[in-house]
């Protein structure tokens, strides 16, 4: 499997973390993702974080591809997220305030900024004036990764999703698509234009970050997925950091739960930022005494 694979935040970085919008290095390189195994009589099932947005020319290890090969269900955070067809109504109901445009809700320096951004990735300002401020976030997310050339296309869990149906396996999601927008589009909008605003910083900072996030993905380094996507987002916004962190790792520890009791080989594949950080999903499932061992 020489492939590449395929939405969690400081108060900036939450789209990060949300959205997991990461890279890998433009040559190729050797993966070595942190993997976890949870087991018992008659049940396995692999944890891996995933990134989203990634170059080609991976060469994943053997336990990668071992862990593909075994299991017979893919879990995903959501099963139903890489359809245009599926996503565009959601967004359409969710996205957009077209009664209140986008620069209304924003102070001088932050139009300031937001029209410089624009200027710098051909953005005409009028697109973004009916979207919501977390929807605008998304859109300078994801804006610089493509003009550096990154693929949204080629994420770990595209590709775990596209192995998967090669293969005849299993598919499910721990949350739909509208839920997952939903988390979004329901935070405050204080909370959405500070998103919004620490995003455009990010993107006027270029790929740095990011570069050192793929790094720290490659070598399986979870402390600094967790120093740079859960750390500061649990101190700055703890709020945030409950709803969109703590809170679904806890729901998803409780449908772990419910999985781990039939037999068979599933992978699980969830944000990197679920799988670092004292509330992560590990530690969850720990809480509901659940062994999690590194893999």
């Amino acid at each position: 499997m020489n492939k590449s694979l395929n939405y969690c935040p400081a108060r900036g970085r939450c789209i990060l973390a949300v959205v997991a919008a990461f890279l890998v290095a433009a040559v190729a390189v050797r993966a070595e993702p942190a993997m976890w195994v949870i087991k018992d009589k008659d049940s396995t099932i692999y944890l891996i974080g995933t990134l989203h947005l990634l170059r080609h020319d991976t060469e994943w290890n053997a336990k990668v591809k071992k862990t593909v090969g075994e299991s017979t269900e893919l879990w995903l955070e959501i099963a139903d997220g890489d359809d245009p067809a599926n996503l565009l109504p959601i967004m359409q109901q969710y996205g957009f305030d077209r009664e209140h445009p986008l620069s209304g809700k924003l102070n001088a320096a932050q139009k300031e900024k937001l029209s410089k951004l624009a200027t710098t990735y051909n953005l005409p300002l009028p697109v973004l004036e009916p979207m919501k401020p977390w929807a605008a976030a998304l859109i300078f997310a994801v804006l610089p990764l493509q003009k550096a050339g990154f693929d949204p296309n080629a994420g770990v869990d595209r590709i775990l999703k596209a192995q998967a149906e090669k293969e005849g396996d299993k598919i499910f999601g721990f949350e739909t698509a509208e839920e997952q927008v939903r988390l979004l589009a329901e935070l405050p909008e204080t909370d959405q234009i500070a998103f919004l605003e620490e995003t455009l910083d990010d993107a006027e900072k270029g790929v740095a970050l990011l570069d050192k996030l793929s790094t720290a993905w490659l070598a399986g380094d979870t402390e600094t997925i967790g120093h740079i996507l859960v750390d500061e987002l649990k101190t700055k916004s703890p709020a945030l950091y409950d709803k969109l962190v703590v809170q679904r790792n806890v729901r998803w520890a409780g449908k772990i739960a419910e999985i781990v009791k039939s037999a068979g080989v599933r992978q699980i594949a969830v944000g990197a930022a679920h799988l670092a950080g004292p509330d992560s999903l590990q530690a969850q499932l720990a809480k509901r005494g659940i062994k999690v061992e590194p893999y």
